[in-house]
């Protein structure tokens, strides 16, 4: 199978089918990856000597008459009914459709459209989850809640990785992840959990415990697109938006679950991880599980050891570990543009398709021939590095005396370089 090959919707083999026959050399991968963080490296430290970013402060306000449809109620309830709407077709179409995933378009929506397709939506829009959650639309239904109980602050938006581990789980390790009763299972539950902690705590659950909602509002810190502190509508530099993420409980784990489901995604069809699943004795469903676990574990580990190494450079420095958990955004962004750009433009137009009536729709050619899309992958990953390394920098020489800002990010360097490496090793191996 080649890249450019229409494949049936699978999303245990996602989005770039056969990713091991690209015409990709490892050397020149390699060393323009290498070269790239070592020379914006080099630069930064020499000619980016203070903080240049202003985090929620930052942005030119867009007119008066967008912010004001933006917010205006009339434009939030219409969303809100547009995203309820689209939850209950999908619904309507796992109970009353086929469970084929190549006549029914509900598993198609779950992990293309609303998963892959939130990435783009996102980054253009902003957090577009928020606005369009049909379970904000259930829970503003529903009798409020007397006195809700406030969230204590040590949650953060740890109930969130949870629910994101639980979906790449379901996604990449799950016994047939698109047959209906597994969907179904997983959305009653989702939906179970959101609605009740909606109850207890109020709409604020959404913000710390959803894991879509959470998802969209992380790779919105990357939108152009945002509100300053003071609420105002307006247009800023990505790495202001990046700069402005709170550094909440939580925050390592969600980018760490991100970036270590995203990296086992690319695991997943290595042709030897496939013979390991099938002869493990403790079945492919065991073994696929704990091959997430530990890849995620390994990504949180080596985060884990870069801030420990930073915490004893700089004593002064008191949250390590949410300190610079923003500089992996741009990282997790890259690996989702690798792994699931073509599974974007080729299965995203054939669900549109089967949810339209068509049968047995085909998905179309992906725009990219092998070399094309093997210069996209390294593209997109190397980059999210690159944009990693500048917005540890501002950082760093923020947070840092001037004489240890660029020793102080050689750490956080070297993790760029594993994460790196480790990429691109998937890409090619």
């Amino acid at each position: 199978m080649t890249a450019a090959t229409p494949v049936p919707f699978l999303p245990l083999a996602h989005g770039v089918g056969s990713r091991h026959d690209l015409p990709l050399s490892p050397f020149y991968a390699y060393a323009g990856a290498f070269a790239a963080l070592f020379v914006s490296f080099l630069a930064l430290g020499l000619l980016w000597s203070a903080s240049r970013f202003r985090g929620a402060a930052a942005g030119r306000p867009l007119p008066a008459a967008v912010q004001r449809v933006a917010d205006a109620r009339a434009t939030r309830v219409a969303l809100r009914a547009l995203g309820l709407a689209a939850a209950v077709a999908v619904l309507l179409h796992l109970l009353l459709g086929p469970d084929d995933p190549d006549r029914n378009p509900a598993p198609g929506a779950v992990y293309v459209l609303l998963w892959v397709g939130l990435v783009p939506a996102s980054l253009l829009l902003g957090p577009v989850w928020r606005l369009l959650n049909p379970l904000r639309a259930v829970h503003s239904l529903l009798p409020a809640p007397r006195t809700p109980r406030p969230l204590p602050p040590a949650v953060g938006i740890r109930p969130a990785a949870a629910g994101l581990l639980l979906f790449a789980w379901l996604e990449l390790a799950a016994p047939e992840p698109a047959a209906t009763p597994t969907l179904l299972a997983f959305l009653a539950v989702y939906a179970a959990v959101q609605l009740l902690g909606a109850a207890r705590h109020g709409a604020r659950w959404f913000a710390h415990a959803d894991p879509f909602e959470v998802y969209s509002s992380l790779l919105a810190r990357l939108s152009p697109l945002g509100r300053r502190a003071d609420g105002r509508l307006v247009l800023r530099s990505p790495f202001d938006g990046l700069d402005s993420t709170p550094q909440t409980p939580g925050l390592v784990a969600c980018v760490g679950v991100l970036l270590g489901s995203t990296a086992y995604d690319g695991l997943s069809d290595n042709p030897r991880w496939l013979t390991a699943l099938q002869t493990s004795p403790l079945g492919p469903t065991v073994t696929a599980t704990l091959g997430l676990l530990a890849t995620v574990a390994l990504v949180a580990a080596l985060y884990g050891i870069c801030a420990g190494a930073l915490r004893l450079m700089t004593r002064s420095l008191t949250h390590p570990l949410t300190a610079f958990a923003h500089s992996l955004l741009p990282i997790a962004l890259g690996y989702l543009v690798a792994h699931y750009f073509t599974l974007l433009v080729t299965e995203g137009p054939r669900t549109v398709m089967m949810a339209a009536g068509t049968d047995n729709a085909l998905a179309p050619d992906p725009p990219l021939a092998p070399g094309g899309l093997a210069t996209l992958q390294v593209a997109a990953i190397v980059t999210g590095h690159v944009l990693g390394v500048v917005a540890a920098h501002d950082r760093s020489v923020r947070l840092f005396p001037p004489a240890r800002a660029v020793a102080g990010q050689l750490p956080l360097f070297a993790l760029m370089i594993a994460y790196t490496l480790g990429g691109i090793g998937l890409l090619i191996a």
